[in-house]
């Protein structure tokens, strides 16, 4: 380096091309060093631990009488910010969005919306902002002005679940109206809340910088950000339950760490606790969603599917063209009728290019009202034709005919006959539970295709008894509402064996195509394989007419068995083995099933408890429960194992310079 300095002075050996050069690599070469040691990695010292800090305000935080819409707040070190438009909430709420970014050291807002008179405003960034180099988090931050003489300081704080099944609720507007004399319940259907804020990963909310005095809860998924109640498809909460904010000093433990698994010492620090802070809102969807038709598909040749974004009330209407679609279609709808497939009987129509039809069906209008409409000369396609599928069948059987002929070849007895699965067209059939079943249990059988025809003189059901199987009666039964799906029924013995046969031209679907042969072995499970649970459910009022749906359910909060309580006692029996969960349906109309609620006639959505831990059960034993399903708060209920929602990762230091140390202690 001293050599190419001592050129540079004497300007010996170098152009002046060259000596430009030099100087940039020297330049660059000292940009690196000191830069590199500026950001903290392992040669340039060490990392930077500390949180941003607030070094100026203007406005100042918490000032009054001020009128000022732009705002910038002064760091001692470059921010940036994290998720900003999930996690900035400015309350009151701006019908205008305002502009709120990170430039440098600085935070800027800009606002535009015209400002209240008498009024705090609050920009809670939540967690948003960390420092630009190591993402240092500066925690939960909250700049506040008043247009008037004072500031307002109460919180409110809570959690949303959803009604259905307590989930907590991510990221969704809670809000607050006023419950003075000009409170009404068309407020959230008409103005915007007038405080509010967003819930964390946990469904939790703190709403700041509220006025003294009382007031009404609300959430919504606000999907048009007009901060009120306006389109069914917004999901929402309500509380119809006044309450007054208040506060009182407190304590609270405060744990100093030595490092990250040593505790040096709790301490007791004082603050201001604000009250209530335990609301609970449960948020649901109401009935009767904006019905449109979504889509159309036809994979196959012989059938198709519409999808509609709510249920309809009726069928829809196909008019065929060139075709009578009476004769030539099947419906098959979902239970809700919001998925509807046709299976095309008609092979002329099957087999054509495409189909052709008019289509009428329920469609909201612009205002809201359920009105028909026609679709005129629709045309489908499908997306794979007859003449690909029967190619496909083609070689799947000549390859059956060519493994079959090298079986033979190496077969040195001859081998039985073998029917080519590929040489005509069958149906699919799935079974459930299969080929164990408890004792209370039937067999479901799932057809791939609607079931024209059943010839029942070609079924048989059998139980081995004493090594012979003896003949049995059972029941085959259609299950209601369902074209593709048939029970077996019959008087199952613990660890009892049985047969149900039925030969290839038992079954045919309305394409004319037959199920294969059939030929179950059911085995019955002994007793001593199962268990049962017995629950007592506590704190049902005197009069309550509703029934009480007990659902125990698995580790993915799916129902595995559910019965109504009779006199506050739910009976499970024939439990295998597991951990199980419990939930609580209180079924207020008593119509079996959980109902969502209604805002304008103030139904809130039925309730659901939940059991607060799992249930494990082993073979052989009986379980005893008491549940008091109301002794609980509601954000308390559900068990973690089987929450679907985490809560956010806190944001916290990265201790980068402890184990930078550690690593070289380890001589890395």
């Amino acid at each position: 380096m001293e050599h190419i300095l001592k050129y540079i002075k004497e300007g010996k050996g170098l152009n002046k091309s060259a000596l430009l050069c030099t100087l940039l690599i020297l330049s660059c070469s000292q940009f690196l060093m000191f830069g590199c040691a500026s950001l903290g990695t392992p040669d340039g010292g060490p990392y930077d631990e500390t949180p941003p800090k607030v070094v100026e305000c203007t406005p100042d935080n918490k000032a009054i009488n001020s009128s000022k819409k732009k705002i910038n707040i002064l760091f001692d070190e470059y921010i940036k910010m994290e998720n900003a438009s999930e996690k900035v909430v400015v309350s009151p709420p701006q019908t205008e969005m305002p502009n709120i970014r990170a430039v440098g050291r600085r935070v800027k807002i800009d606002l535009f919306d015209s400002l209240q008179a008498n009024t705090t405003y609050t920009v809670d960034f939540s967690d948003a902002i960390v420092d630009n180099n190591e993402g240092n988090p500066l925690g939960k931050y909250t700049y506040s002005f008043s247009t008037g003489p004072e500031i307002d300081t109460m919180e409110v704080s809570g959690t949303v679940l959803a009604a259905e099944n307590l989930e907590p609720v991510k990221g969704i507007l809670v809000g607050l109206y006023a419950a003075d004399t000009t409170f009404h319940d068309s407020l959230f259907t008409t103005k915007p809340l007038v405080r509010v804020a967003r819930t964390n990963g946990s469904g939790q909310f703190t709403i700041k910088g509220v006025k003294d005095g009382q007031y009404r809860a609300f959430a919504i998924k606000d999907m048009d950000n007009n901060y009120f109640f306006s389109q069914k498809s917004e999901v929402v909460a309500f509380d119809t339950v006044t309450f007054s904010t208040s506060h009182r000093p407190d304590i609270r433990p405060d744990t100093v760490w030595l490092d990250t698994t040593t505790i040096d010492k709790i301490r007791m620090v004082p603050f201001i606790h604000y009250y209530p802070d335990n609301l609970v809102l449960r948020t649901f969807l109401e009935e009767g969603q904006d019905k449109h038709l979504l889509k159309m598909e036809r994979k196959e040749p012989y059938s198709f599917t519409l999808f509609f974004t709510a249920p309809q009330d009726s069928l829809p209407h196909i008019e065929g063209i060139g075709f009578d679609a009476k004769k030539a279609f099947v419906a098959e709808p979902s239970q809700h009728n919001d998925t509807i497939t046709y299976w095309i009987t008609d092979t002329l129509v099957s087999y054509a290019d495409t189909l052709q039809f008019h289509l009428t069906y329920y469609d909201t209008d612009s205002l809201g009202i359920d009105v028909l409409r026609t679709d005129s000369d629709q045309v489908l396609v499908p997306k794979t034709t007859h003449a690909k599928l029967e190619k496909e069948r083609l070689k799947k059987s000549e390859e059956w005919v060519k493994a079959r002929e090298k079986k033979l070849k190496r077969a040195k007895e001859p081998l039985p006959y073998e029917e080519n699965p590929h040489e005509v067209t069958y149906m699919t059939l799935q079974t459930k539970p299969g080929s164990s079943l408890a004792p209370n249990e039937n067999m479901l059988f799932i057809f791939s295709e609607p079931i024209s025809n059943i010839d029942r003189s070609r079924m048989h059901f059998y139980q081995l008894v004493d090594s012979e199987y003896v003949e049995r009666p059972f029941l085959f039964n259609p299950i209601p509402g369902q074209i593709r799906q048939f029970m077996l029924y019959a008087e199952w013995e613990p660890e009892g064996k049985y047969r149900f046969v039925a030969d290839s031209l038992t079954f045919t679907s309305i394409m004319g195509h037959a199920a294969r042969s059939i030929k179950n072995e059911i085995r019955v499970n002994s007793l001593d394989q199962y268990g049962s649970i017995f629950i007592h459910l506590l704190g049902i009022e005197p009069g309550d007419t509703a029934d009480y749906i007990v659902q125990l359910l698995n580790k993915s909060d799916k129902p595995v068995s559910q019965t109504v309580a009779k006199d506050g006692r739910a009976d499970f029996f024939y439990l295998k083995p597991a951990n199980y969960y419990m939930r609580l349906i209180i079924d207020s109309n008593r119509n079996g099933r959980w109902d969502t609620g209604e805002y304008k006639s103030m139904r809130q959505a039925e309730e659901v408890h939940y059991f607060p831990k799992p249930i494990p059960l082993r073979a052989k034993f009986e379980v005893e429960q008491d549940w008091n399903f109301r002794s609980i708060d509601p954000a308390l209920q559900k068990p973690k194992d089987i929450t679907k929602q985490k809560a956010d990762k806190e944001k916290t230091i990265k201790d980068k310079n402890r184990k930078r140390e550690e690593e070289k202690r380890r001589g890395k």
